[in-house]
């Protein structure tokens, strides 16, 4: 299972990747498909187009990380989403990485706190 403090957001890019990019390829994407800063700590999962490969980018206190999974067999089922991306847990990319599709889960309800607003 993935240990990630709550603070560190997992983005899922939408849109097959060219996984031939390295560090700079991916930062580029990052800024500019999904919105978000690559050296924010969070982690950012791109696939290729047949989903049997999956690449994540990290910032990692003092450089930058890529972390690669090739598949022999079967592939990678990412959630459908509206934008260009989709927030998951940690324990939902464990999931995807075992080979769970996420649409197949049935999640029991559970207390989500709401964030609080600031007095005005």
């Amino acid at each position: 299972m993935l240990s990630l403090p709550p603070t560190v957001r997992i983005l899922l890019a939408r849109e097959p990747a060219d996984l031939r990019k390295g560090f700079d390829g991916l930062s580029g994407l990052v800024e500019q498909v999904l919105g978000h800063d690559p050296l924010s700590g969070h982690l950012f999962v791109f696939r290729n187009r047949r989903g049997d490969r999956l690449k994540v980018l990290y910032w990692d206190q003092d450089g930058l990380v890529i972390w690669y999974k090739r598949l022999e067999k079967g592939s990678f089922r990412f959630p459908s989403c509206e934008g260009e991306s989709v927030e998951v847990r940690a324990a939902d990319l464990a999931m995807i990485l075992e080979g769970i599709d996420l649409a197949s889960v049935r999640r029991r309800p559970r207390y989500i706190r709401l964030p609080v607003e600031a007095p005005a």
